[in-house]
């Protein structure tokens, strides 16, 4: 067994480590025989120097493996599906997203996270939902999947035990921006789902992680490349992020925008990830011989309301009352006798007439973390019914004094500089801005397996 101490040294002083090396690291985080310190200061060495291609591969198989690895019924090969998303501002695609690939025929066992930063996360607007319980036995996502075609979860204690470790001290050292620390995270997640095929929305612009292309088809050029090596049929869609996905952002808001986008009313631009996501993974498990094919079975599932029927029924597998189910998936459902509303509204109006040509998505999910809609630290209690929505659409004619934006708050109330910040977040302008035209296609590049 290689010491850590050396291990440590090579990497700093740029050498590649062999599989050998990368299993003993991993084995030693997994099983808790390395030091804080040591795992510190081997994350800090590989953001530095960072690694070749064999070393990511190597170290995304070890810590796959350093936990269960699912298995699934014969009859489902090849059907096994999962999306991931790099995060966004108002990014509720895996709520429309998963049932309507159920109703395709597809099994999709989505894991999913919490907000990080000014991200909102899957789990938590789910839990706005009353009753909904994100934490499923590996047994109990095999029955939910068996009965209803998808669940939305959190990872089990099982599941990839080592990234749980390193993730935490990635955070606390100043990598988690590592290139190949964030393929080995996500991909040894999804490797250990047993998935036939894997979608990844990896986004650019001001809301997200990643601000330019480049760096972004960098990553999902990673990611892609890590998926196929583990035997998974895996794409990725660079997709736009500079405002906002859908006119929501909130955890309670998102619920109700997803909601009613399975009712037939959703979006163009949240549509359209679910459509491009959903036709690239029915694509890879040869469902459909084409994309607009995909497309269209997406786009049927939804406004056939067979994802609808799924959503409701992945609601109860997951611990909803039937009846609180009924009310929010009914076709005039006053989701607020089920979903907490803030105590406070306000209107902000428009300074003056134009056109829109921009809204800051990340000004308004930063105040609105401020407000209680996110948190700060792992197991910071959060406030659901805290958010925002959009009344107003990028390239729409506006007069001054028309409200543009509907701010849902409680305790704390937002500061003089908070209000600012959001009145400032709506650009208008005289002319008609090409920009504010593209920004309603948010899908800007699909890399798919050969």
């Amino acid at each position: 067994m290689p010491l850590i101490p050396n291990l440590i040294k090579k990497k700093r002083d740029g050498e590649a480590l062999s599989d050998e090396e990368i299993a003993a690291f991993v084995q030693a985080v997994t099983h808790g025989t390395i030091q804080d310190s040591q795992i510190g200061a081997m994350l800090m060495a590989i953001w530095q120097r960072g690694m070749a291609v064999a070393e990511t591969d190597a170290l995304t198989r070890e810590m796959m493996s350093s936990g269960e690895v699912m298995s699934w019924p014969k009859e489902w090969a090849g059907l096994v599906v999962d999306k991931h998303s790099t995060g966004g501002v108002g990014d509720k695609v895996s709520l429309v997203l998963a049932p309507a690939l159920a109703a395709c025929g597809c099994k999709v066992p989505m894991i999913s996270g919490r907000s990080l930063a000014h991200t909102g996360g899957t789990l938590d607007k789910l839990e706005s939902i009353p009753g909904f319980n994100i934490q499923q036995s590996t047994h109990q996502i095999l029955e939910i999947l068996g009965s209803v075609g998808c669940c939305i979860v959190g990872q089990t204690e099982l599941l990839v035990p080592a990234d749980r470790v390193l993730y935490a001290v990635r955070d606390a050292t100043s990598t988690v921006d590592s290139l190949p620390l964030i393929t080995a995270s996500i991909i040894s997640k999804k490797g250990a789902e047993s998935l036939s095929a894997l979608i990844l929305d990896v986004k650019f612009g001001r809301g997200a992680l990643y601000k330019n292309l480049h760096d972004a088809r960098e990553l999902a050029q990673s990611l892609v490349r890590a998926g196929n090596g583990l035997g998974i049929r895996t794409g990725a869609v660079l997709s736009f992020m500079d405002t906002t996905i859908g006119r929501c952002v909130g955890n309670s808001l998102e619920v109700i925008e997803s909601l009613e986008a399975l009712k037939g009313n959703g979006p163009e631009d949240l549509m359209e990830l679910v459509s491009t996501l959903g036709a690239a993974l029915l694509l890879m498990t040869g469902l459909v011989p084409e994309l607009s094919e995909g497309r269209r079975r997406v786009s049927e599932a939804v406004t056939s309301g067979a994802a609808l029927t799924r959503f409701r029924a992945m609601m109860e597998a997951q611990g909803v009352a039937a009846e609180t189910a009924q009310t929010l998936c009914s076709p005039h459902a006053d989701y607020h006798r089920v979903l907490r509303k803030s105590i406070y509204q306000t209107e902000l109006k428009t300074p003056g007439d134009g056109l829109v040509l921009d809204v800051d998505g990340l000004a308004l999910a930063q105040v609105l973390h401020k407000l209680g809609s996110g948190r700060s630290r792992a197991g910071q209690p959060i406030n659901h019914s805290v958010g925002a929505e959009l009344l107003v659409s990028l390239g729409q004619r506006v007069r001054r004094g028309i409200p543009w934006l509907r701010l849902h708050y409680e305790d704390p109330a937002p500061s003089p500089d908070q209000m600012d910040r959001l009145h400032n977040a709506l650009v208008l302008g005289p002319d008609y801005n090409s920009q504010s035209q593209q920004a309603h296609t948010l899908v800007k590049e699909l890399l798919l397996p050969n």
